[in-house]
C-alpha cells in the first residue's frame, strides 16, 4: 500500500480491486491489488502542410498547427460538484460517464507515455486532421476560403473538434498559415504576380496622372491669379459706384424717415389723447351697467323667492292629490285582490263538487255494466226519451205532406200482376217515355220548377186526377 500523488501537469488512472472502471484523481492511496498509471495533459502542437483539393479541382498546400491536449474540465459524471451539475443524460450510462480524462486514460495515456505510443498518438491525432481538413476543402472553392477565412477556420475547428471528443482530446488552439502552391502548381504565384504587375502599373498610371495634373493646375493657377487681379479690380470700380449710391441714398432715406417719425410721434400723439377719453367713456359705461347688473339681480331674487314659494305651495297640493289617488287605487287593489280570491274559492269549491259527481257517475257506470247503459238509464231517469217523442211530435204537427204514387205500363191497374212473359221488346223504352210527364208534373209541384216543354213535353192540365196513362196522385 502506498499514497501516490499526481505532479500539477498529471493524473492518476487507477485501476484494480474495489474500482469497477477507472479512477482519475490528483491524489490516491494504492491498494494491493490495485494499479495506478501516471498520465501528462500537457497539450502539444501538431505541425502539418496539408495538401488538398478545392471544389474547382485546384490543389494546393495549407499549412495548419493545432494545439491539442487531454480535455481536463469536461468530467463529467466524474465532476466534483455532482452527476446531476455537469453530466448530460446521456452520458450516465456511459462506461466513461461523460469524462474526457477517462476516454484519454482507458485509450491512449498508456501510449502517450512511450516513444512509440507517442508516435502513435500524433499518428492518431494527424489522420484526424488531414481527413476533416481535405473533406472540408472539398467542398468549398478557393474564393470562399479566401474571402471567407474565418468562417472556413471555424468549421475546420467544429469538424476536428467533434472526432476529437472520441479520444477525451480538446483543440486549445489552430492556427492556419499562408495558402502555398501544391508541386507543380503556379495558381498562387500567378495570383501574385498579377497582383504585382498590376500595383507596377497602376503606379506608372499615378504618376503620369500626377505629372498631368501638375502642369495643367500650373497653368491653371496662372490663369486665374490673372483673371483674379482684373476682377478684383473691376469689382473695385464698381463697389466704389456702388457706395457712393448707398450714401446718396441712405441720405435721402434718413431724410424720409426723419419726416415719418415726425408724423408718426404728433399721430400717436393724437391717438393716445383719443384712446385716454374712449377709456374714460369705456369705464363710465361699465360702472352705469354693473349699477344696471345690481339693479336687475335685486328685483330677480325678489321674483325667484316668490316664485320659489308658490312652487313649493303647489308642489305640496300636488303630492296630496298624489296621495289621495294611490290610496284609492290601493283601495281598489284591496278590493279587487278580495273579489278574486273569492272567485277564485268559488272555483276550488265547484271544482271539488264536479270531481266528487265524475266519481259517483264513475262508480255507477260500473254498477250498470259500462257507460252506455247509464246513459240509458238517466235518458229514463230524467224522462228524455218522452221530452223527444214530444218534441219530434211538435215538429209534424200541422204539416200536410203531398205523396204522388203512379204505375207506367202493362203493369198498371192489374197491381203489377200482368203477363210479363207477353211483353214486348218496345216496352222498356215505352216504360221509360211515360215516367216522364208525371216525374215533371211532380217536380212543378214539389219546387215550382217548370222544365222546357221542347224537352220533356207538355204538363198535364188537371195534376189532381189521372196523370198521363195509368198514374195515381193522392193528397
Amino acid at each position: 500500500m502506498s499514497y501516490k500523488i499526481a505532479a500539477p501537469d498529471e493524473y492518476l488512472a487507477i485501476t484494480g480491486m474495489n474500482i469497477k472502471n477507472v479512477l482519475i484523481a490528483k491524489t490516491a492511496w494504492v491498494w494491493p491489488l490495485q494499479r495506478c498509471t501516471r498520465f501528462s495533459v500537457q497539450p502539444h502542437d501538431y505541425a502539418m502542410n496539408l495538401q488538398a483539393m478545392t471544389k474547382e479541382k485546384l490543389q494546393f498546400l495549407l499549412p495548419v498547427v493545432f494545439t491539442i491536449g487531454p480535455d481536463v474540465n469536461a468530467r463529467g459524471a466524474n465532476s466534483r460538484f455532482g452527476a446531476a451539475a455537469t453530466a448530460p443524460a446521456e452520458h450516465l450510462g456511459d462506461e466513461d460517464r461523460g469524462d474526457a480524462l477517462m476516454k484519454y486514460a482507458m485509450l491512449l495515456a498508456d501510449s502517450s507515455e512511450k516513444v512509440n505510443g507517442t508516435q502513435y498518438l500524433e499518428g492518431i491525432v494527424k489522420g484526424i486532421i488531414e481527413g476533416e481538413t481535405r473533406v472540408l476543402v472539398s467542398s468549398m472553392t478557393m474564393e470562399e476560403i479566401f474571402t471567407e477565412r474565418e468562417e472556413f477556420k471555424r468549421r475546420i475547428f467544429r469538424n476536428i473538434q467533434g472526432e476529437l471528443d472520441q479520444f477525451g482530446l480538446k483543440i486549445y488552439n489552430a492556427n492556419v498559415k499562408e495558402l502555398k502552391d501544391a508541386v507543380g502548381s503556379t495558381y498562387f504565384q500567378s495570383l501574385s504576380q498579377k497582383a504585382h504587375e498590376g500595383a507596377t502599373n497602376q503606379a506608372r498610371i499615378d504618376v503620369a496622372d500626377a505629372q498631368l495634373r501638375g502642369n495643367v493646375g500650373e497653368a491653371d493657377r496662372r490663369g486665374q491669379q490673372e483673371r483674379q487681379i482684373a476682377k478684383i479690380n473691376a469689382e473695385t470700380a464698381v463697389q466704389k459706384t456702388d457706395r457712393d449710391i448707398e450714401r446718396a441714398t441712405a441720405e435721402a432715406n434718413l431724410s424720409t424717415q426723419k419726416t415719418n417719425l415726425n408724423r408718426d410721434v404728433e399721430i400717436s400723439r393724437i391717438q393716445a389723447t383719443r384712446a385716454t377719453e374712449s377709456r374714460d367713456e369705456d369705464l363710465k359705461k361699465d360702472v352705469e351697467i354693473k349699477r344696471a347688473a345690481a339693479e336687475l339681480e335685486r328685483l330677480r331674487a325678489s321674483d325667484v323667492v316668490k316664485a320659489t314659494i308658490s312652487r313649493e305651495a303647489k308642489q305640496q297640493a300636488a303630492d296630496a292629490s298624489a296621495y289621495e289617488i294611490e290610496a284609492a287605487a290601493k283601495a281598489e287593489f284591496e278590493k279587487a285582490n278580495m273579489v278574486a280570491n273569492a272567485n277564485l274559492q268559488k272555483q276550488l269549491r265547484e271544482a271539488e263538487g264536479i270531481t266528487a259527481m265524475a266519481d259517483a257517475y264513475a262508480k255507477l257506470g260500473q254498477a250498470f255494466g259500462g257507460p252506455d247503459n247509464l246513459l240509458r238509464y238517466m235518458m229514463i231517469e230524467k224522462g228524455t226519451y218522452v221530452q223527444l217523442a214530444k218534441a219530434n211530435a211538435t215538429a209534424v204537427q200541422g204539416m200536410q205532406p203531398k205523396i204522388s204514387v203512379w204505375n207506367t205500363g202493362a203493369e198498371a191497374g192489374s197491381g203489377g200482376a200482368g203477363g210479363s212473359g207477353g211483353q214486348d221488346s218496345t216496352a222498356t223504352m215505352r216504360n221509360v217515355y211515360q215516367l216522364l210527364p208525371p216525374l215533371m208534373s211532380t217536380i212543378h209541384d214539389q219546387t215550382g220548377i217548370t222544365l222546357p216543354e221542347w224537352q220533356f213535353g207538355k204538363l198535364p192540365a188537371n195534376n189532381d186526377g189521372k196523370v198521363n196513362g195509368n198514374g195515381n196522385t193522392h193528397h
